[in-house]
């Protein structure tokens, strides 16, 4: 089931004003510009996507999201494919030169067959030399720990009134499966608006055999946006594969 924070209209408006800073753009918009033909899975408001048209990519771009909320604001341009599902309610074979999976989109896939399955239908829709790029949280940061209501974020809306943004972690952590609460509030609104995420942390050595078993070979990674080398205290696990010939 799709979060709400996603298929909720009202809540996926807010999403790019929430998020403004992208830091992850500077390392996969070059990616994508180099790209002829891009999918780009979980693309949520398309944000990186319509960022490379404007930036010039004259090539198929293509963003796959489950949330109708989301897709709303990024069919707000026209000249990119947005296709509403899952990696399990399409088949692409071989179209694409470059997949990402930006925001730990990633760490959406909490079981183990629903991440095999959506590997290697990765796989299937890329070209012979293409690349898979995607980021998810270094566990070892353990990032969940400042996902507090104290740590809250608030934000101005297009009506001009504020709407504030709080995480709120179930304990204790099951694993590698950390389950939230995220609470929205505003004072125009009657009642706040709540919505359940689960995300699965999965560390560098497990990613391993994972993309193997799908068929991947890793063939970079950095532990920031930066490109800098991946350590234990790394915040992020960003990892560039390419199918296993």
């Amino acid at each position: 089931m799709v979060d709400r924070l996603f298929s909720n209209r009202r809540l996926a408006a807010l999403y790019d004003a929430f998020y403004s800073r992208r830091p992850d753009f500077a390392l996969y918009l070059p990616l994508v510009l180099s790209a002829q033909s891009v999918l780009d899975v979980g693309c949520g408001t398309g944000a990186l996507l319509r960022t490379a048209r404007k930036a010039g990519h004259g090539g198929r771009l293509c963003g796959l999201d489950p949330a109708d909320g989301m897709l709303e604001q990024a069919r707000k341009r026209l000249d990119i494919e947005w296709v509403l599902g899952d990696l399990a309610s399409v088949k692409w074979e071989r179209d694409f030169d470059l997949v990402v999976m930006t925001g730990h989109a990633f760490q959406v896939l909490v079981d183990d067959l629903e991440l095999h399955e959506a590997l290697q239908a990765i796989r299937s829709a890329l070209t012979d030399e293409g690349r898979f790029a995607f980021d998810t949280r270094n566990p070892l940061a353990r990032a969940w720990e400042a996902w507090t209501p104290e740590n809250a974020v608030q934000i101005v809306d297009e009506t001009g009134a504020w709407v504030r943004m709080a995480h709120q972690v179930d304990e204790p952590v099951d694993r590698d499966i950390v389950s939230f609460t995220t609470t929205y509030t505003s004072p125009r609104w009657r009642r706040p608006e709540l919505s359940r995420s689960r995300l699965r942390f999965t560390d560098s050595g497990a990613l391993v055999p994972l993309l193997g078993n799908a068929g991947f070979l890793i063939v970079e990674q950095y532990g920031d946006w930066d490109r800098s080398r991946l350590t234990e205290t790394s915040p992020e696990i960003i990892t560039v594969a390419r199918r296993r010939r």
